[in-house]
């Protein structure tokens, strides 16, 4: 059953129907489960049902569901079964004969999607990416074919290091930055992912963070801050302007004309070969 992720409006009438019926409610955190209970005017017997206890806690709600008495699932925000253990107990239900049914509501993964302004006809959502740069690149070059937008997860603090990830293995495309959705403080951010990257490395985001990653061959136009900003970098280097400027049309898919256009005016008087 989905709780709000953020607005505490966006419960269903149905899924106030169904928390009050239960016999148990299995929950990640009985004290996060506990608030909203209070907030919304209920009480419910509950039961930890998470990560770390749901081998030593299935066979128990297995038992009450058999003896014919409803469990409500819940994690501590959006839909179950969304990387959560929860499909676990579905398989485990699914095996045994016992009735098993939704109660549909938020999720932050189709929220950030619906807010991205990317492709939403075809997704992927691929959850939490490893943590470690090497596993992490690992990961993305999976994907990186997928004919599909993509959602991830992603802790605020690895936020732009994931980003930065991304432009290296997938390529520069779209993509956008989702936090604090449906709450007060709600931003998404949209931009090419090196330039989300950056940005982020100088802020570091707050909250839940959702990132959205446009489909392959959905490489961002870049702008011209950006192009003046690698323009200077390979300058810099010690490129001439006609090979800088054939390097960042090439990084970019910027047209080689204009991107020479704009280094000439940059860098009039430098050495053009």
């Amino acid at each position: 059953m989905a709780t709000p992720i953020g607005n505490l409006r966006d419960i269903t009438l149905r899924a106030l129907d169904v928390l009050a019926a239960a016999d148990l409610v299995a929950c990640e955190d009985t004290r996060v489960t506990g608030r909203l209970l209070q907030l919304l005017g209920l009480k419910a017997r509950m039961t930890p049902y998470h990560d770390h206890n749901a081998d030593a806690a299935r066979p128990a709600l297995m038992a009450k569901l058999a003896e014919g008495r409803v469990v409500a699932l819940v994690s501590d925000a959006g839909t179950p079964l969304v990387s959560d253990p929860g499909f676990k107990l579905v398989q485990a239900c699914v095996e045994a004969g016992i009735p098993v049914t939704s109660v549909p509501g938020p999720s932050a993964a189709l929220t950030g999607l619906q807010l991205s302004g990317l492709p939403a006809d075809r997704f992927l959502f691929a959850g939490f990416l490893p943590n470690k740069t090497t596993a992490r690149r690992a990961a993305l070059k999976e994907l990186d074919a997928v004919p599909a937008t993509l959602i991830f997860f992603e802790s605020p603090h690895r936020t732009a290091d994931t980003l930065a990830d991304m432009a290296a293995v997938l390529g520069d495309r779209l993509g956008a930055v989702a936090r604090e959705l449906t709450k007060m403080h709600e931003e998404v951010g949209r931009a090419a992912l090196s330039e989300l990257a950056r940005r982020y490395a100088e802020t570091s985001p707050r909250g839940e963070v959702v990132i959205v990653v446009a489909p392959p061959g959905e490489i961002a136009a870049a702008g011209p801050a950006q192009l003046e900003e690698r323009l200077r970098a390979a300058i810099q280097s010690g490129s001439s302007i006609k090979d800088a400027s054939a390097l960042v049309a090439a990084e970019t898919g910027s047209p080689r004309r204009d991107v020479y256009a704009l280094a000439l005016r940059l860098f009039r008087g430098g050495n053009e070969e």
